[in-house]
């Protein structure tokens, strides 16, 4: 039998860092067993679904590199059918109208909060006669459809992550709520847990793989499943995304959406990478650095814990270091020139830029920090105050002074790596001059400060791009 995965996310936002770990865990486990990783957008509340977050899911999932297998599957196409079942359940007696009011429910919560009880519906409707339900619709009242939930009974499945987990039925809160409320003795619209079975069934759904935070609903699912003579797939819920205070990640920690990580400079491939180690241990795996695909061979979901993993920047920014530092550099220089674009800095030659990235890749975090780390080479910086210190030094400006007359003298227009280090060794064996003197007079001068990247690699920069002398004579007039 094939194995069929799914990813069922909601449009009522932009695509959340928890939503797409759950769907890189039905991913890898789907390749892993070689079986297919479907969509389905669940969009049956019209009011808070919007097509562009459905958009945003979708360009979400293929940025991470998460292809599925067959056309997404639009849940509200489909209302008439879930329509259909809800029908049946009520035609078998699985299922009742109920009457009561939003009036009637909060003063029942009301009562139950006074009297220290969890809240739950009292099931007042579950036996009415069919006089009573002509009764209730004659006089205007809307009905909702529920579902009977035996108190007595016990729900149990084996979770492949959690093991044998069991709920009572009277821990559900009452029966359960299939549709809106209608006039009459139409239908209104589904509501999740009736939907999520009857398209489950029809997708020929396998195994679901959801946070833990479905687990209850599962017990209500697998109620239904049974009620429509439904196979059940195999459960697996997966713990929560938590921030540093141990609570669950949420909009309140300023980041969660895959668009502000993408924004903020991280790779698909670090941000996949890390994503699978949130809350997954493997047996075994050489290294913390692995593709997609390697983590695909050894994923197994009796490997991911049941406790909630703390999200962990300095983790996050360590890996997507790795993945910049090894990187090629063509396929890097091609992805840092968009930030140049955005900067409008023009590259002298791509065989230039190509040197600035492979200079500056090992002390990138982000693929942004390109616009910092990059801005000297492109702008003449400003010299700062330990720049000014040093140059007042008589020996920093005559070190400068002597370097200056040496390129005009030579005619030195383009200096590649060999060439600079030979002039430093030249003057400061004829004029006795220490080298670290020259150095770093000619690293204020190309960078205003004490510090940065590689001196000799980014004088042969400057000198491609013309700009080294200028930057040594704005410090001969600088006091």
């Amino acid at each position: 039998m094939e194995k069929r995965l799914r990813l069922a996310p909601s449009p009522t936002g932009l695509f959340h860092i928890g939503t797409a770990r759950t769907a890189l865990f039905n991913w890898l486990y789907a390749k892993k067993i070689g079986g297919k990783f479907l969509i389905r957008i669940e969009d049956t509340d019209s009011l808070r679904s919007k097509s562009k977050y459905t958009q945003n899911i979708l360009e979400g999932l293929k940025w991470l590199g998460l292809s599925w297998d067959e056309e997404p599957v639009k849940q509200s196409d489909r209302i008439s059918i879930h329509k259909t079942y809800i029908k049946k359940l009520l035609d078998c007696g699985a299922a009742y109208r109920c009457f009561t009011t939003e009036d009637e429910i909060s003063q029942l919560r009301d009562e139950q909060k006074k009297n220290g009880l969890p809240p739950k519906h009292d099931n007042r409707h579950r036996n009415l006669s069919n006089k009573e339900i002509e009764t209730f619709i004659s006089q205007g009242k809307t009905s909702v459809i529920r579902f009977k939930i035996d108190e007595k009974i016990d729900i149990t499945w084996v979770d492949q992550i959690r093991g044998e987990i069991k709920w009572k039925g009277k821990d559900l809160g009452g029966d359960l709520v299939l549709s809106r409320r209608s006039l009459g003795y139409e239908i209104g619209d589904p509501l999740y847990n009736l939907a999520v079975v009857v398209d489950d069934n029809f997708m020929n759904i396998t195994h679901v793989v959801r946070g833990e935070d479905h687990i209850s609903n599962t017990a209500k699912q697998i109620l239904i499943y049974k009620a429509l003579n439904f196979k059940l797939p195999t459960f697996s819920h997966t713990p929560l995304i938590l921030n540093s205070e141990g609570k669950k990640l949420s909009k309140r920690d300023c980041v969660t959406s895959i668009d502000e990580f993408k924004e903020m400079g991280y790779l698909p491939e670090a941000l996949t990478n890390y994503m699978a180690f949130l809350g997954w241990s493997p047996k075994s795996a050489e290294g913390e650095i692995l593709s997609i695909d390697a983590i695909s061979e050894i994923f197994d979901l009796s490997d991911i814990n049941k406790a909630g993993a703390k999200f962990n920047w300095e983790k996050l920014n360590w890996i997507n270091s790795q993945y910049i530092k090894n990187m090629e550099t063509i396929k890097l220089s091609k992805i840092i020139q968009k930030y140049w674009d955005e900067m409008s800095w023009e590259p002298p030659s791509q065989e230039w830029a190509i040197k600035l990235v492979f200079l500056l890749r090992d002390s990138m975090t982000l693929l942004k920090d390109a616009i910092d780390q990059s801005e000297p080479f492109f702008l003449i910086p400003k010299i700062l105050k330990e720049g000014k210190d040093f140059l007042e030094n008589i020996e920093s400006k005559a070190s400068l002074k002597l370097i200056l007359n040496y390129l005009k003298e030579q005619n030195t227009e383009k200096l590649d790596k060999d060439k600079a280090k030979e002039i430093i060794s030249e003057i400061s064996k004829t004029h006795k001059v220490k080298k670290g003197i020259l150095m770093k007079s000619l690293r204020v001068a190309f960078f205003g400060c004490l510090s940065g990247p590689d001196l000799i690699q980014s004088w042969e920069l400057f000198s491609e791009s013309k700009s080294d002398m200028s930057r040594i004579e704005r410090c001969l007039t600088t006091v």
